[in-house]
């Protein structure tokens, strides 16, 4: 039966789906002059069709004294202006292009790390980005109408509830509403049966705790655990197996960007070559998207620290796409010491080395409320020595400028938005 309402309401929101899926499933075998050559087509069609249709990329480029002749191959993607966050949220109107679409669909972003932006979707882009999750999802012998836990952030009224229930239900998806322990318990019951869990990568852990420290009936018939939106800490992953039976893979995108990488078996990331360009900058990402027409994104930067792996390596899975060694953490805000300022990349660092060097796994999250201070909120109980073995790696990086306050034990309230590694509340940051 879900099958069959999948199909229908696929037919429905998505027509082009089908196509896109047939597509992705095709490419998912090409090799990597196949998969760049594509990149190299669509890539130089965004952009001439950006320039003709939309207001906002014919003068920027024009003011930049780019035009898209000047593109020859993949290469000159350099000659593009970096399109910024802030030129996107005060030029949204400007960008959409004038085009007509039968169908358009408005996305909203978060918010959470700064102002929220709200543009429309073409239907063929929609359904390109719901196809890529698709794919992702048949490495793991999964199918969208299979029964599925999923978490996710909300503010919903009663009736917005009642609508989102309603919708679930037809979806053959069970969504937690309130993060408190009497719901997470119920949670768990209904999921038992559930085919595939997916949304904030920290929920999924608080509810794999919750398994294992009650001995709670473990779900059975899992396949896979998807973790999008946040950090997968590395601590995440014992508790995972330990009440999965699987680790939390990760879905790396972005509302704007649409799905960027997909986390193969193997335990790589390969990047959706046949619908986004990635490129690394000075260690950050800038995107840009291949299908979205009503809305282009051309060397869009994203806002994280990422590493792409080299483009020599080969994944054991056999897939060519290039693949993203590790995505550090976002850009953010700075952290301010008392005389020096330092980028908050420094947090993540600084636990991957206690990690690797100390066998230290640590959840965190950091905290400046005040200039010169950095509050260190860890989930685990340390002892002394692993305290100072904390300052002593942070020492390294920020030697006397910031006083560092450790808070162990912590356990975060309940929560029904996603988890940042870092927050900066000093407001007007130079």
């Amino acid at each position: 039966m879900y099958k069959v309402l999948y199909y229908i309401g696929q037919q429905l929101r998505n027509p082009s789906i089908n196509k896109w899926l047939k597509f992705l499933k095709e490419s998912d075998g090409w090799s990597r002059e196949d998969l760049e050559a594509h990149q190299w087509n669509e890539f130089k069609k965004i952009c001439d069709l950006a320039y003709q249709y939309s207001p906002f990329y014919k003068e920027f480029w024009d003011k930049s004294h780019f035009h898209p002749d000047m593109l020859k191959c993949l290469d000159d993607v350099q000659k593009i202006p970096i399109l910024e966050k802030a030129q996107l949220l005060t030029n949204v109107a400007s960008i959409h292009t004038n085009r007509f679409f039968k169908q358009t669909y408005t996305a909203t972003t978060s918010g959470s790390t700064g102002d929220s932006l709200q543009f429309k979707r073409d239907e063929s882009a929609d359904s390109f980005n719901r196809a890529a999750i698709q794919r992702g999802y048949s490495w793991y012998q999964v199918h969208p109408w299979e029964f599925s836990g999923y978490f996710w952030g909300f503010d919903f009224k009663v009736w917005e509830q009642f609508k989102t229930r309603l919708l679930d239900r037809l979806q053959n998806r069970y969504r937690i509403f309130s993060y408190n322990e009497h719901s997470f318990k119920k949670f768990v019951k209904k999921i038992e049966k559930a085919r595939y869990l997916s949304g904030y990568s920290s929920m999924l852990y608080d509810t794999a705790k919750l398994i294992n420290s009650q001995q709670l009936e473990k779900p059975k018939q899992l396949k896979l655990v998807v973790g999008t939106s946040e950090k997968i800490f590395e601590a995440y992953q014992e508790e995972a197996l330990k009440a999965y039976g699987s680790k939390i893979i990760s879905e790396y995108g972005a509302t704007e960007a649409g799905i960027i990488a997909f986390e193969c078996p193997e335990g790589h990331m390969h990047i959706t070559m046949e619908g986004v360009l990635v490129e690394e900058v000075n260690k950050e990402i800038l995107v840009s998207n291949l299908v979205m027409q009503s809305f282009p994104l051309i060397r869009y930067r994203l806002g994280d620290y990422v590493k792409l792996a080299p483009k020599e390596f080969s994944c054991s899975c056999g897939r060519n796409h290039r693949i993203i060694e590790e995505v550090t953490g976002r850009v953010g805000a700075l952290i301010q010491g008392k005389g020096q300022q330092y980028p908050s990349l420094y947090c993540y660092y600084i636990f991957k080395n206690l990690a690797a060097k100390s066998k230290l796994i640590l959840n965190y999250q950091a905290i400046q409320e005040e200039k010169g201070k950095l509050k260190l909120l860890i989930e685990q109980a340390l002892t002394e020595d692993e305290k100072l073995l904390l300052l002593k790696a942070c020492e390294n990086y920020f030697k006397k400028d910031l006083e560092i306050e450790i808070i162990d034990s912590y356990q975060a309230a309940s929560r029904n938005q996603k988890v940042n590694s870092f927050i900066s509340r000093i407001k007007n940051e130079t």
